[in-house]
């Protein structure tokens, strides 16, 4: 089992550090304090130098580009993190809640989440890209393929040498091709992901870049922007966009942890759907350029929607955008969970959201099938520790929880015949304050391949925690911090 790996920011960041854990979840723990591990992360010196810069981009900056943007979150936060941390140290269990009527999958719950005016489903195609040896040929595929244009946004774009190689490429395919690159990455994500080294080390001789902006702007044919984080609230989102034909979407980012040593999960989207995903990048660079919020009033880009497929289903795109008042990740997952007659299964890193470890334990104690897959050891002690107070909870209400062998980053549910994949994690951040992007569906053979590529082999891989293995000596510290990520 890896051994987890701490940070090394500097004490004199501790202040920006902590606050950062809680905004943007724990991209700063990912570090190991070992020679070997040091040479794909950066010293000291230049991460308390891109910290201060990140801290005053998300400040004043942002103030500036992205007024309304930041009064919007800084009145989320001001709600959200009291709230959470009200409700979820309650010193008593709140009472069950009765089973929606409609069950996910069917007919009617479909058009229950047209009624409150969920986003329409949209037809398109689903591959699933499983783990880095599944994505990141498809990448490869796909850059090499693309034509027109590439548009790429990630919560991390890494400095590692197998993140060096992808910018070398998409820098030559914009250069030399004369292909239309745009790369946005989240500027806190990938900030303290550049002061993080992987588990394995970098090549004899690799020397990372301090900044890949910069790295990325070299040669002045790749256009890149950095994603400002007003009130420290982040982009989690990762989508990538070819042609404005096929669209990636899911969990990973672009660094060794995706490329060989994480269990994660991708999947490739073709069909008319992927027109409303590339307006939504686009939507997402003006945002980050300039004129922030003043360029959304401009007319929305026009993206003619790729031909209908034999084989598309209706997908659902799900949103968290605090500035935009979309929260369709947590209440789409409250009511499946809530109309689950048969099963609720859940493969998530970091599981602290109160408000859905009330549903799954509601629907587990009315004798729905619950299984919870979650990492035998991540990215966070602290993450780790608040889930096993989670699994505590679910396992005396009825639910089956269970380990991965090693870092699972997935983030997916089926309930019933209903199911939901994207970028999102079960904890306050990504279901009220970050920015993510989930698909849902519930076409009977899309749940049954998901089944079959993710729930049926990690349940077979990991091993069932026993009540007498959730606890915890940092269970109570823990439950108050995780409430807050």
């Amino acid at each position: 089992m890896p051994t987890p790996r701490r940070s090394h920011i500097p004490l004199g960041c501790a202040g920006i550090l902590l606050s950062l854990q809680i905004s943007c979840s724990t991209v700063s723990i990912n570090a190991r304090n070992t020679t070997e591990s040091r040479e794909q992360a950066s010293d000291t010196a230049a991460t308390s130098g891109n910290v201060a810069l990140a801290t005053f981009r998300a400040t004043a900056v942002a103030a500036v580009r992205q007024p309304f943007t930041t009064v919007k979150l800084g009145l989320v936060n001001l709600w959200h993190r009291p709230r959470e941390l009200v409700v979820g140290n309650i010193p008593f269990e709140l009472p069950s809640q009765p089973a929606l009527p409609d069950a996910p999958g069917s007919r009617e719950f479909e058009e229950m989440l047209n009624k409150k005016n969920f986003p329409a489903a949209e037809s398109g195609t689903l591959e699933w890209l499983v783990d880095g040896r599944g994505f990141f040929p498809e990448l490869d595929r796909q850059i090499a393929a693309a034509r027109k244009s590439i548009d790429i946004q990630l919560f991390i774009f890494d400095n590692d040498d197998v993140s060096v190689r992808y910018a070398d490429t998409l820098k030559r395919r914009a250069a030399e091709d004369n292909i239309a690159v745009r790369v946005l990455f989240d500027d806190f994500g990938s900030t303290f992901a550049w002061s993080s080294a992987p588990l394995t080390p970098a090549p004899a001789g690799f020397q990372m870049p301090a900044d890949m902006l910069t790295y990325l702007r070299d040669g002045k044919k790749l256009h890149a922007r950095r994603i400002l984080d007003p009130w420290l609230s982040c982009d989690h989102t990762k989508l990538l966009v070819f042609d404005g034909r096929t669209a990636v979407l899911g969990g990973m980012n672009i660094g060794r942890e995706y490329y060989s040593e994480w269990h994660d999960l991708m999947v490739r989207v073709d069909g008319p759907v992927v027109a409303s995903l590339a307006a939504d990048f686009t939507r997402a660079w003006r945002k980050a350029g300039p004129l922030g919020d003043f360029a959304l009033f401009r007319k929305p880009a026009y993206f003619r929607r790729p031909q209908p497929l034999s084989d598309g289903i209706p997908l659902r795109v799900l949103r968290t955008d605090a500035a935009q008042g979309r929260y369709e990740i947590l209440e789409a997952y409250l009511l499946a969970i809530r109309g689950a007659r048969k099963r609720v299964w859940i493969e998530n890193p970091y599981f602290g959201s109160e408000d859905i470890a009330l549903a799954v334990r509601d629907a587990a104690q009315r004798g729905v099938d619950v299984r919870v897959i979650i990492p035998s050891a991540g990215d966070s002690p602290i993450m780790d520790a608040g889930n096993l107070v989670t699994a505590s909870r679910l396992i005396q209400a009825g639910a089956r929880i269970f380990r991965y062998p090693k870092m699972t980053h997935l983030k997916v549910m089926i309930a019933d015949g209903w199911a939901t994949v994207g970028s999102a994690n079960l904890d306050t951040l990504s279901m009220r304050i970050n920015r993510e992007l989930n698909l849902a569906f519930s076409d009977p053979a899309a749940v049954r391949s998901l089944e079959e590529a993710v729930f049926l082999p990690d349940f077979r891989k990991s091993a069932r925690i026993r009540l007498s293995e959730t606890t915890s000596p940092a269970a109570g510290l823990s439950k108050i911090i995780v409430n807050q990520l």
